[in-house]
């Protein structure tokens, strides 16, 4: 008895392993089967907030030496570079006001620990991306507390000044920007007639960048992070307001004036840049930012899920994608489904699991360079105001989560609400394993990471998303059902082969059958 019991769990075995190995096969052959790195013109990279990724010295804040310790997590998911948010010196949680440019700050560690870091991302083949933000500095900045002594001090013209007299008529002028609600942009500093001109807040104020020591000094700042600390590239805050709105000319004209300076130190230097208007408004950014970042992507995206429209998403992409080719080919299209701004993307997404694993098949199956922002992979949730998108990172259980950063009590992301990574590993449907999958498709298939996008001309059911992916050999017809009910939609010729399925969608008969919130991706 004891005997067959044995061969019985034997034999199981065997099954487990044959079934895992067809699998693997299976995977292998959908395109030419390896992993490869596409970054920066297709490559993932994932968005990280420090403060609350992961604590090694227990002082309930996340740091540099956390991130280290989780490189490998980095590696698993698939991405091919992280991004940052600020990690210099700031009087602030999010760290947006820089008080010194060439340190971190004590809180996240010592540039010995950032240079340890750099090391270790690069032996696994993992880029670093730091935010960069010259629109402003802290009010607290060296630069400002001279600047601010008087009209005869050296540091007076590294930021805007103007005499009261002179802007009287834009002192209470209320200014609605995409990326600002801010009531005023010109402040007092607390003596004296004089205002400065900071777009954000008072404790922002805004460089000067007409003046050319201004320039250097941040030309200076880069090379220290690109020569000294080795870094890859940088995410460029603000970009559209290094000069005023009613400058766009000269911000053009700095940016690329920027890429030269920069790519003297380093000719690969990936920079991106944060416009957040209208595409007729972030394209002329482009010879100097050669990625930017694409927010039509992240809203059209939601909004095709609210309104359970297929057209939405792939026509806007289309047209975005022709309009910047008008402009310059040589262009990286940062897309995303969340960032640190946003709400969580399951929140955005009415709390349904089936939408959130959809959006990111969506995301890797569309052209461009996805970023993914930190907890994603998990469920994380989040709503204004800005700290709770933010929140702590869930490794483990609380019980068993020494990692986890405990510098805020969260609201949205806690273990009633989010499972932790740990327990989701082992689940075969989590939202990790998923965001696993999806992403060694893209990175095995180069028509999801690099081929063009063209429409499917064909009449569809209006929830119904399809398009082809096209690169060199590889023609790829991918579809997504964008609703609760199920459709039956009419299947291209010669497409059979089956890269991926997502809620049992199936091909054969020369018609493909798409369930609710469904997606399929075909080869020819």
């Amino acid at each position: 008895m004891a005997f067959s019991f044995l061969k019985q769990k034997f034999m199981k075995k065997i099954f487990i392993y044959c079934f895992i190995f067809f699998v693997a096969v299976s995977c292998k052959n959908s395109g030419d089967g390896k992993l490869e790195n596409h970054w920066p013109n297709a490559g993932i990279t994932y968005e990280i907030f420090i403060q609350s990724f992961y604590d090694t010295n227990s002082d309930g804040i996340g740091d540099i030496n956390g991130v280290t310790k989780k490189l490998d997590h980095v590696k698993e998911l698939g991405a091919n570079a992280i991004w940052f948010m600020p990690i210099m010196p700031s009087p602030s949680y999010h760290k947006y006001d820089v008080t010194d440019y060439k340190a971190i700050h004590p809180d996240y560690g010592t540039l010995e620990d950032f240079k340890k870091l750099m090391k270790e991302a690069h032996k696994r083949d993992i880029k670093i991306v730091i935010d960069l933000i010259i629109n402003h500095t802290s009010s607290e900045h060296p630069w400002f507390l001279e600047s601010k002594k008087g009209r005869d001090n050296p540091y007076r013209d590294y930021y805007v000044w103007a005499q009261k007299d002179t802007i009287s008529a834009y002192l209470n002028k209320k200014t609605i920007t995409l990326d600002s609600d801010n009531i005023r942009q010109w402040h007092n500093p607390g003596s004296g007639e004089d205002f400065y001109y900071g777009f954000f807040i008072g404790g922002m104020p805004d460089l000067n960048f007409d003046n050319p020591k201004v320039r250097k000094e941040i030309y200076d700042i880069g090379r220290f992070w690109l020569e000294e600390m080795g870094v890859d590239g940088f995410r460029l805050d603000a970009a559209k307001h290094v000069f005023p709105d009613d400058r766009p000319v000269d911000n053009h004209e700095f940016w690329i004036e920027f890429r030269s300076e920069m790519e003297k130190i380093k000719p690969d230097v990936y920079l991106v840049g944060e416009v957040y208007d209208m595409k007729e408004v972030v394209a002329p950014y482009l010879p100097g930012l050669p990625a930017l970042f694409n927010f039509d992507f992240h809203y059209t995206l939601i909004d095709a899920f609210k309104e359970s429209n297929g057209s939405l998403l792939v026509e806007k992409q289309k047209e975005i994608l022709d309009y910047y080719l008008g402009i310059t080919p040589d262009f990286i299209d940062a897309t995303f489904s969340s960032n640190h701004d946003q709400p969580r993307l399951l929140n955005s997404l009415n709390e349904n699991p089936r939408k959130l694993k959809q959006a990111i098949a969506i995301l890797m199956t569309m052209p461009g360079a996805p970023y993914l922002y930190y907890g994603e992979e998990i469920g994380m949730l989040g709503r204004k105001p800005d700290e709770n998108i933010r929140e702590p990172f869930l490794w483990d259980i609380q019980a068993n989560d020494k990692g986890r950063t405990t510098w805020m009590e969260p609201v949205y992301s806690i273990d009633e609400m989010v499972t932790p990574l740990a327990i989701q590993k082992s689940m075969s449907t989590s939202y990790f394993n998923h965001y696993k999958e999806i992403i060694a498709v893209r990175n095995t298939n180069r028509g999801l990471a690099l081929g063009n996008l063209e429409l499917y001309s064909e009449d569809l059911p209006k929830p119904i998303m399809a398009y082809f992916r096209n690169h060199k050999d590889q023609n790829l017809f991918v579809v997504h059902n964008l609703s609760d009910q199920g459709f039956t939609i009419a299947l291209p010729e010669g497409y059979e082969n089956l890269i991926y399925s997502f809620g049992m969608s199936k091909a054969d008969d020369g018609s493909i059958s798409m369930p609710p919130y469904s997606s399929i991706v075909l080869e020819k």
